[in-house]
């Protein structure tokens, strides 16, 4: 399979989208003549036209609004965020117009629309553009919100999002858009609200997402080297939840923490942490832990913001924790 970069997949999954299916469209800041901000939709203004790939002012509140006018009236909008920092200004049309109007119009309606772009902390960018906001959203019941971690799952669940007739949070961190990795040709779909297992253990089960789900990894083969072998779970999508693959894994190391960005209170973490022991209380022979980001405003300064931020070296003080 050809290795391509993880904004390359984007890309590809919304031109052949877009030539699947003239009901496709792509709009936000910077996304047409530029190329994209971080040159997601390189080459998609010239391949498809004005009409089709659209630069807006700078007003998320306009072109969000709009994107989810043209969904109802049957068209398939793209709405990119430069940043998803920049959503919270649009906080009220995604949850009470995108996330409302299929239960409030008694069906009579879908809203048909993906709502993508950057997200996460670890790039100096201060409190203001550094948040990770899947928790936020994943609390609205008709939203679906997608985290991937690689660039072949980036890939295919745009475009499982795109064919979506509901409203979808696409989340990509930031760093992850130069990562490399392989993506089979062809049209490929992953399904919504599966999860995958990047690395089988028996020891301890690592459950992440995105970026953290790399340093999970990198955890997980450092901790290898000890003689601990965790098993690493991608979510992928946060909601749904693929509570079914986690349950399996724990039932089968007993143990599990849990990797997230998301800063402590009310992540997405805390409620898989009660998900489990709710339901396998007897399976666990240690409490759950939680790595997540702390619960200050992200720092500026690069030594601050790498020390409240998930790393490998906590993973594997927690696992070991876990295991003492």
């Amino acid at each position: 399979m050809p290795e391509i970069l993880y904004r390359e997949a984007l890309n590809q999954a919304m031109a052949e989208e877009m030539e699947r299916d003239d009901r496709v469209f792509l709009m936000g800041e910077e996304v047409a003549e530029y190329n994209g901000a971080y040159k997601v939709s390189e080459g998609l203004l010239k391949r498809f036209g004005p009409k089709r790939v659209i630069d807006t002012p700078i007003s998320e509140c306009g072109f969000t609004g709009l994107g989810i006018g043209a969904a109802m009236h049957g068209l398939r909008p793209i709405v990119e965020f430069m940043t998803w920092s920049f959503s919270l200004v649009t906080f009220d049309q995604i949850v009470n117009n995108a996330g409302q109007i299929r239960y409030m119009s008694g069906g009579q309606f879908s809203v048909p629309i993906v709502f993508r772009g950057c997200s996460g902390g670890g790039l100096r960018v201060g409190a203001t553009h550094s948040h990770t906001p899947e928790n936020w959203y994943a609390g609205v019941p008709a939203l679906t919100v997608i985290s991937p971690a690689f660039p072949d799952d980036a890939k295919g669940l745009l475009k499982s999002a795109i064919r979506s007739n509901n409203p979808v949070c696409f989340l990509e961190n930031e760093k992850l858009y130069g990562f490399k990795g392989e993506v089979p040709e062809g049209d490929i779909l992953v399904p919504i609200g599966k999860a995958k297992i990047r690395r089988e253990g028996g020891d301890i089960t690592l459950v992440s997402n995105s970026l953290s789900t790399h340093l999970a990894l990198a955890a997980a083969e450092k901790l290898a080297a000890e003689g601990i072998h965790a098993e690493v779970i991608d979510l992928r999508t946060i909601k749904p939840l693929d509570f079914e693959t986690i349950a399996e894994s724990v039932c089968k190391t007993n143990r599990l923490v849990i990797v997230e960005e998301n800063k402590p209170f009310c992540g997405w973490g805390a409620q898989v942490a009660y998900q489990v022991q709710r339901e396998l209380f007897d399976e666990l022979d240690s409490p759950v832990i939680r790595v997540t980001g702390l619960d200050v405003p992200q720092p500026y300064n690069s030594f601050l913001e790498d020390a409240v931020m998930p790393s490998e070296i906590r993973i594997m003080e927690a696992v070991r924790e876990s295991l003492a």
